[in-house]
């Protein structure tokens, strides 16, 4: 039998011309291939799940982004350059540290040049069209512009900003433009548009997960006046259980070709949940042939103390309230010679935590006076000795001292 070393590998010679590799790292042989060379979990998983590219691919279901010729865009920001250029007003203001940026000019231009990219890249990180519409996505060309009033403050609905059921109890102030011309060709003014507006919220329906409340929709919206629309369900509120975070609330805006009858959504009770329930997928493949998705925005909205009374009032419903149910932690059976653990330690294992706690507590009243209160600490704890006690009952009086483990649960 024969060895031969090469790199971090050992050969051994089992039979004649047959040689079987065993790894050695750190002195110690490794069974199997060696990490840099065995596949890990995720790509064993990924291998075992292959999927086909053609059907998994993403599919825009929204408009087409037209792209200006790149002569127009240099001819504009050469033209753009030489007027700055010879501004005398503008130079002297930005020598003069005076100079003032129009941010509403700033965000126009976002909205119409990289705006609805970033938004859509937006929306993929929190999941948006993956839960809405599966496979399939849309760049959101049509800006909305939507604000809730409490009181009398405005709240603006952006991309995943954070608002409250109280912030967001009556219905929004909603803006777009009826007129968003998706084609270079020139619109007709006399042609009237019509538009469709959506809120659901994809993470709180009680019975089934894969589907949606739906709080508000507005059909037949003409021109882009959301007050003459056809309100087919009426504004609620959002109202997310306690305990299960932060739920997601979508606006999403269609673009009809022309009026269409959504009779079959529309309901009277408006706090019927059941009549809610709502999926944005059959919606689409329904009507795929007369809308087009064109606007969005979100926002996430999580448990206050004003959604008990609305559980109790207005749903009729007990207030819900979910909590994480963690699994009894395993402990192994006691053995009659524990090698290497602490006494205590080892023993508090196996007693009720209540009966330690109790111990605690009278230890702790024991050493405390009526009147004068607990005895005052030292004022060099270490420079005490414990002689002549174990070693577990040295560390453990050694922890009192000091302040640490579970004298602080007391």
């Amino acid at each position: 039998m024969a060895f031969f070393m090469h790199r971090s590998c050992e050969y051994l010679l089992v039979r004649p011309n047959v040689l079987q590799t065993f790894c050695v790292r750190g002195g110690h042989q490794l069974r199997g291939k060696p990490p840099g060379v065995a596949k890990t979990l995720v790509q064993r998983l990924q291998g075992e799940k292959v999927l086909d590219p053609e059907i998994t691919r993403p599919v825009n279901i929204g408009f087409p982004h037209i792209k200006p010729a790149r002569s127009v865009q240099l001819s504009e920001r050469l033209q753009h350059l030489k007027a700055q250029r010879n501004n005398a007003e503008l130079e002297r203001l930005s020598r003069e540290r005076k100079l003032e940026i129009d941010l509403e000019q700033v965000r126009a231009d976002w909205v119409k040049t990289s705006g609805p990219f970033h938004i859509k890249r937006i929306a993929e990180h929190y999941g948006v069209f993956e839960h809405l519409f599966g496979a399939a996505y849309f760049v959101p060309r049509v800006a909305l512009d939507i604000q809730y009033q409490a009181g009398e403050l405005l709240h603006p609905v952006k991309y995943g900003n954070i608002l409250k059921p109280s912030e967001t109890q009556s219905a929004p102030q909603v803006q777009f433009d009826g007129n968003f011309n998706f084609t270079e060709q020139p619109a007709s003014e006399e042609q009237q548009s019509w538009w469709s507006l959506l809120l659901t919220n994809p993470d709180g329906h009680f019975e089934d997960s894969e589907k949606e409340y739906c709080h508000w929709f507005v059909g037949n919206i003409p021109n882009g006046d959301v007050t003459s629309g056809e309100e087919l369900v009426p504004y609620l509120q959002p109202f997310p259980a306690k305990g299960t975070g932060y739920q997601r609330h979508i606006f999403v805006l269609y673009k009809q070709t022309s009026r269409l009858d959504f009779s079959q959504y529309r309901i009277t009770d408006a706090f019927d949940l059941p009549a809610r329930t709502f999926r944005t997928l059959d919606f689409y493949r329904q009507h795929q042939d007369s809308i087009t998705p064109a606007g969005l925005a979100f926002f996430q909205s999580d448990w206050d103390t004003s959604l008990p009374d609305f559980y109790r009032e207005k749903l009729k419903l007990q207030h819900p309230v979910f909590e994480y149910d963690f699994p009894a932690p395993y402990i192994r059976e006691q053995e009659w010679f524990p090698l290497r653990k602490p006494f205590n330690l080892y023993m508090d294992k196996y007693r009720d935590p209540a009966q330690i706690r109790k111990e605690y507590l009278a230890r702790k009243l024991a050493k405390t006076h009526p009147f004068d209160g607990p005895e005052p600490p030292l004022r060099y704890p270490n420079a005490h000795a414990i002689n002549d006690v174990p070693s577990w009952l040295r560390t453990e009086m050694k922890k009192d001292r000091l302040g640490w483990g579970r004298i602080n649960d007391i």
